[in-house]
């Protein structure tokens, strides 16, 4: 393969594994599968390492899914670009139902070459605390509607009445 001045590389990140492809800028390159990777810092730069040599300007892309966005942010951390494209944005042709690791790794690498992938918000670390709290807040007030539900429903089965006025409140 001729030196390249960009190399673009597809990942589909999982839990355990992350499937990567790579193809250069030149329209007529191919793309390349890697297989499978780990998902461990050290996994990621032994990637790094092994692509350099390939090209001295990455561009990473990956969807965005439950994994969360530390390998947007290890790979920026590290120089290189990263973007992140919502599976809903990505071009799908009508019929083509068959769906691999491998298959989404190597179209995230064409579609990134040409040009046809929008990249998403990456929330700040500050951004994804403050959504944790707000959902565990959230939850929390759900729980104790569906605990005073319950409760009430005991006390009604059990002929337990209140005497005070307010419900919930302190007399109760």
């Amino acid at each position: 393969m001729t030196q390249s001045s960009t190399l673009y590389v597809g990942m589909d990140v999982h839990k355990d594994a992350i499937a990567v492809a790579y193809v250069a800028q030149e329209h007529h390159a191919e793309v390349v599968s890697l297989g499978n990777r780990g998902t461990r810092q050290c996994d990621i730069d032994t990637l790094i390492r092994r692509l350099p040599s390939k090209s001295p300007h990455l561009v990473f892309v990956y969807e965005a899914g439950p994994c969360g966005y530390w390998l947007d942010r290890y790979l920026t951390k590290k120089g290189h670009v990263c973007w992140v494209v919502a599976p809903s944005l990505i071009p799908k042709k009508s019929g083509d139902r068959v769906k691999t690791n491998r298959r989404d790794a190597i179209k995230l690498a064409r579609l990134m070459r040409s040009g046809d992938l929008t990249p998403v918000y990456v929330p700040t670390v500050e951004d994804e605390a403050i959504c944790d709290l707000c959902r565990a807040r959230e939850d929390t007030i759900h729980d104790l509607q569906d605990t005073t539900c319950r409760l009430t429903a005991f006390f009604l089965r059990h002929a337990i009445r209140s005497t005070g006025q307010a419900h919930w409140g302190p007399a109760h």
